[in-house]
């Protein structure tokens, strides 16, 4: 049985490793959408109206083929955490989430076009990023990893020696929740994604 293509619509390396991790082969085409929060857009309705955004747009260029969208959002007291502007703008977010309990939200899409077919979710990680003090939280913006982070951390670079826990899923913190995701491709295909062998 042939095995459909896939295409990730996201320009994040991040999520590019992840899904190689899975051994599915795939390839990268980048959507071009806006990622504004609608006026009083809930976090987790945010995430999930653009995850199928980044979907709809590749599937419309590849109708015949699997896209899998995703958005990643920082949720701080119902707030969405975005990347920082500037150095004091990323300070200013770790501020808000040192010492402290915020949630990682992942809206997810795999969409055929052709078929018709669609699967949307959400997946929610909690995380709990260790007290900082000041000269911790500048010293870390410094390394320059921040800048271009949701909430102002990596999890999976230098940002790891500040979380001092995590419930839920890790791979989801960094940007898409695998066993989810893999769950979803085996019920299109029939087959497992690990093993290679039937589901």
């Amino acid at each position: 049985m042939t095995r459909p293509r896939l295409i990730l619509a996201s320009a994040s390396p991040r999520r590019r490793d992840l899904l190689e991790q899975l051994g599915l082969p795939f390839v990268v085409q980048v959507a071009g959408v806006d990622e504004t929060a609608l006026n009083g857009e809930a976090p987790r309705a945010h995430t999930t109206r653009l995850a199928r955004a980044k979907a709809a747009e590749i599937a419309a260029r590849f109708p015949d083929d699997w896209v899998l969208g995703a958005d990643t959002a920082v949720i701080v007291d119902e707030h969405i955490l975005g990347k920082p502007a500037n150095t004091e703008d990323a300070v200013r977010m770790l501020r808000l989430i040192s010492g402290r309990w915020h949630t990682v939200l992942t809206g997810y899409c795999l969409l055929h076009r052709t078929a018709g077919t669609e699967f949307l979710d959400c997946c929610a990680s909690e995380v709990f990023i260790r007290p900082l003090t000041e000269d911790q939280m500048r010293a870390y913006v410094a390394t320059g990893e921040p800048l271009d982070k949701a909430g102002s951390y990596a999890i999976q670079g230098i940002g790891a020696g500040l979380v001092q826990q995590v419930r839920g899923s890790y791979t989801n913190v960094v940007g898409l929740p695998l066993a989810e995701v893999a769950v979803l491709w085996e019920r299109i295909h029939g087959e497992g994604v690990l093993i290679g062998g039937a589901s």
